[in-house]
């Protein structure tokens, strides 16, 4: 009843920026908590960001605490992911996900799931 199509991705040096999307549509989902996740060849899915309902209230993973920034608009039903000082471990298959009232870090948590949208950083 819900489907997330992320966009932003792309190739960028170490040190630089990137900006990925996740856009929601069919059922309203208004207080559901939004995450972001991501998986590079060969690992397991991680988690990387939550943001809540409200927007006021964000987690991060300790790997990119201080450098990623997650906000939503509601009004355009999007989340956003701000990648700041990207590495090269960065590089990785960035997927968002919703259905939860509460963020969680587990991805199997999460029914809703968009299809990925690819970032990579060169050294």
């Amino acid at each position: 009843q819900v489907q997330l199509v992320e966009s932003g991705g792309g190739s960028v040096q170490a040190g630089g920026s990137l900006r990925v999307s996740c856009a929601a549509s069919g059922r309203t989902f208004n207080r559901y908590a939004m995450g972001w996740f991501r998986q590079a060849p060969g690992k397991e899915r991680e988690f990387v960001a939550a943001v809540s309902w409200s927007g006021g209230r964000t987690y991060y993973a300790d790997s990119v605490q201080g450098r990623f920034t997650i906000s939503r608009d509601s009004a355009k039903n999007t989340v956003y992911l701000q990648m700041n000082n990207l590495k090269p471990e960065d590089t990785a298959v960035y997927y968002c996900a919703t259905g939860l009232t509460y963020y969680s870090t587990n991805s199997r948590s999460y029914p809703y799931w968009g299809q990925g949208t690819q970032v990579t950083v060169s050294s």
